[in-house]
């Protein structure tokens, strides 16, 4: 079993998506186990302040380096292993299918999740193990890229999605993944009169190395 231990600061927004379909399904099996951490728990003011104004000048704050590291600090503590640390940052590493596949043999992951104009640069430099970045584009925080990144990793455990062929069937030699088209019934679907959009023959062939050779054609390897 793979445990994912979020820091956030609106530990809400992940009660919902987490309660649905197969990730809900895998808890239940304990596939896999999500904890959720309000990382105001580790402030000491009364406001609960987890930033501040950035040095030199600047819109927006900065989320301090004090909470987030004391989170860390007891979160690793809970057991006697070596979780790495994920971070979510624009600068970071693209993610990609092979990042999942490494990760998924996991015991433990912390993500961390930023808000506001970014999180102090020292935990980047001293406190995260890995930098992560979804896309290049930018989000108001972090949730969003550690759903993504807990789903397309729970997918690779055992029996998350059913039978193990489901996922040895596009896995590549380098742990890639092809996605190719996929069409199901109708065979011929018409939209409106005199229009007909038709499922590729070969599909309803019946020759699976024709079929096969399609897929290799038209897939793409992400």
């Amino acid at each position: 079993m793979i445990t994912f231990e979020i820091i956030t600061i609106f530990p809400e927004i992940f009660k919902c998506y987490f309660k649905e379909s197969l990730i809900s399904k895998a808890q239940k099996k304990e596939l896999i186990k999500i904890n959720v951490y309000n990382l105001r728990d580790w402030t000491d003011d009364k406001r609960k302040t987890v930033d501040d104004s950035p040095y030199g000048g600047g819109l927006g704050m900065v989320m301090k380096i004090e909470p987030i590291f004391k989170a860390i600090n007891e979160i690793k503590s809970f057991k006697k292993d070596n979780p790495k640390v994920v971070l979510f940052t624009p600068r970071g590493k693209k993610f990609k299918q092979k990042i999942a596949y490494d990760l998924s043999k996991e015991e433990r992951i912390i993500f961390v999740c930023g808000r506001y104009e970014g999180i102090d640069e020292r935990v980047l430099k001293h406190l995260a193990d890995i930098k992560l970045s979804i896309g290049d584009y930018v989000l108001m925080g972090g949730e969003l890229p550690a759903m993504v990144v807990i789903e397309t990793i729970s997918r690779l455990i055992p029996e998350v999605i059913g039978k193990e062929n489901f996922l040895k069937e596009r896995i590549t030699n380098d742990k890639g993944f092809i996605e190719y088209p996929q069409y199901t019934r109708p065979e011929v679907f018409s939209p409106e009169k005199g229009i007909y959009w038709k499922v590729p023959k070969i599909l309803i062939s019946g020759n699976h190395k024709e079929i096969e050779k399609w897929r290799k054609k038209h897939g793409k390897k992400i």
